[in-house]
């Protein structure tokens, strides 16, 4: 095993010779060991097969912690008087006081070891993956402060597990916000295998707190016995249930408030897995400093077409969602304003497939070739484009039996059943090129090396006269080079433009269609069609698995699109 012992290793003479090319602090390189290949022939060769076998036990660990709180959570779903929700929140409850003793011994004490962090990698963690965390992080926090609240009122049929259990998710949820916010681009360099450990156990920790948010249906239940409750006392029936939210305005705000931002935790912990699971793949990677991360800028200029169809693309779903909603917070959602989210849909969907075939066509007769480096980062981006899609495909073709199966004639079912199948098109469509783009290398001016060579001495030269020029003289030396570069920007070529435009115009698109259901457009579940044929349970079920994929979808699909648009 990986620890003190590996980190008061002596280099190695073929370390000593790299040092020279190696930056600063690296000469000493913490290589790994393990007992089973200590008779290999070479330090490297005994470091690749540690490092495969710390990989192996840890994420055996990930799976037996996995399958352990997956039998906890079928027992309770299916025989739950031996198994309660109380001893599924035990467990998850341990779970989670082990990851925060971990992150803290790392963020105190793994991290702070001389030669710890010796590499970054500039491709982890980007910032628009952070912010998603710290987002989605917070609303997590708020939908736990809710359900206290409301447990709180309903203190006298309520357990104490109920207020205790949001309380640790609360500090959990900061502890590891902050964690990543701050140590996402690690390459640790010590105590290997007790860091893959540690990250293995989190990303376990998170899935099946992400699988209890799918499976519990506790208080969306509790609310919809609330409202039948409400209509036999119309009705003239005594049936009373034991736990009833009293008439009061906060608690109606807490049960609003939770179904609200029920999304948004089960977001939370998808995003934190796929960050966890690049930090575990980055332990102990060594990254080469010869070839400098240049990073391409994002620059807005020439395009015109795809922000301009994008951005009406965007005030018409906002229209169109702010009607859905105040329909559905005043009362049950009309026919028309299903008929009428329904046709939005299946106006946006074909024009977004059919962009992105045209974009993967461009693609195909492009001359950029594809980039073969080994990318943690970026086959994590293609394995979760992929999955993330299973969300909304998988909810679609259940919506499509159910039509099929009824009356797939009437008006509204025959929206329904255009708008899943489009649905899976765009899914597929969308993921082709995104894929494609992302393994394109980026794109680089034909340049002659004579040519090269007289912009480089006149850049070295324009550098050199600078500091005596007056100021006049700067202003024209700034015009130029501005005429210059709108010049050189004509010249792009259609295929560079028309990829710009394409990308920026899906981009808008998946901001509105991450915007609509991430803030309370549901009409998969409130429609009633598919929750009267699979029954109320199953459906929830399906709805709160493909849910939050398909929001996690949209915002991995924003990300990847702005990628394709910036090496375009």
């Amino acid at each position: 095993m990986s620890g003190n012992k590996a980190s008061r290793q002596k280099p190695c003479h073929h370390c000593k010779s790299r040092s020279a090319s190696a930056p600063p602090g690296t000469s000493m390189i913490h290589y790994e060991k393990f007992w089973l290949y200590r008779h290999c022939s070479s330090v490297q060769q005994r470091d690749r097969q540690a490092q495969k076998a710390g990989q192996l036990f840890s994420g055996l660990l990930a799976m037996n912690v996995v399958f352990l709180g997956s039998a906890f959570l079928s027992s309770m779903i299916f025989n739950h008087v031996a198994i309660t929700l109380a001893d599924v929140w035990i467990l998850l409850s341990i779970l989670k006081v082990l990851c925060l003793c971990w992150i803290t011994y790392y963020l105190l004490g793994t991290s702070r070891q001389p030669h710890a962090v010796l590499y970054r990698d500039s491709h982890a963690g980007p910032v628009w993956i952070r912010g998603s965390v710290l987002l989605f992080g917070s609303f997590s926090i708020l939908l736990n402060v809710f359900q206290i609240g409301y447990s709180t009122i309903l203190i006298q049929c309520k357990s104490r597990v109920e207020i205790v259990f949001p309380s640790i998710e609360i500090l959990f949820i900061c502890t590891q916000a902050f964690f990543l916010w701050h140590h996402s681009k690690d390459c640790i360099q010590v105590q290997h295998n007790f860091t893959r450990c540690g990250l293995m156990l989190t990303i376990a920790t998170n899935l099946l707190l992400w699988l209890l948010a799918v499976t519990n249906d506790t208080v969306h239940t509790e609310i919809e016995s609330q409202l039948r409750e409400v209509e036999q006392r119309f009705a003239g029936s005594n049936e009373t249930i034991s736990c009833i939210c009293p008439n009061t305005t906060i608690c109606k705000v807490f049960q609003k408030g939770y179904i609200l931002l029920y999304p948004f935790n089960t977001e939370y912990c998808l995003i934190c897995c796929s960050v966890l699971y690049v930090m575990w793949k980055n332990v102990g990677r060594r990254i080469s400093h010869h070839v400098p991360h240049i990073k391409p800028q994002f620059k807005l200029h020439g395009v015109v077409l795809g922000p301009l169809l994008g951005t009406m693309t965007i005030i018409i779903g906002i229209c169109v969602f702010m009607m859905y909603q105040i329909q559905a917070t005043g009362s049950a959602p009309s026919r028309q304003v299903f008929v009428m989210y329904y046709s939005y849909y299946i106006a946006l969907l074909p024009l977004m497939s059919v962009v992105a075939v045209i974009g993967t066509i461009i693609h195909a007769l492009e001359k950029r070739e594809l980039d073969t480096v080994k990318n943690p980062t970026r086959s994590l981006d293609v394995i979760l484009l992929m999955g993330a899609a299973l969300g909304q495909i998988g909810m679609s073709y259940f919506s499509i039996v159910a039509i099929v199966a009824t009356d797939p004639r009437d008006l509204l079912n025959s929206l329904i059943l255009s708008y899943s199948v489009l649905l899976i098109f765009q899914n597929i469509t969308q993921n082709v090129f995104i894929i494609d783009g992302l393994h394109r290398q980026p794109f680089h001016t034909e340049m002659s090396p004579d040519k090269e060579g007289e912009m480089k001495e006149e850049q070295n030269h324009e550098a050199y006269d600078q500091r005596r020029v007056s100021m006049l003289e700067l202003g024209q030396e700034i015009r130029k080079a501005s005429l210059s570069y709108i010049q050189s920007y004509s010249h792009l070529s259609w295929k560079r433009k028309a990829l710009r435009e394409i990308s920026f115009f899906l981009v808008l698109c998946n901001i509105i269609l991450w915007i609509m259901p991430t803030f309370g457009a549901h009409p998969v579940f409130e429609n009633g069609l598919e929750k009267s044929f699979y029954g109320y349970s199953t459906w929830f079920a399906i709805v709160n698995f493909g849910l939050p994929l398909g929001v996690f979808y949209r915002m991995h699909s924003i990300g990847g699109l702005l990628e394709v648009y910036i090496t375009a």
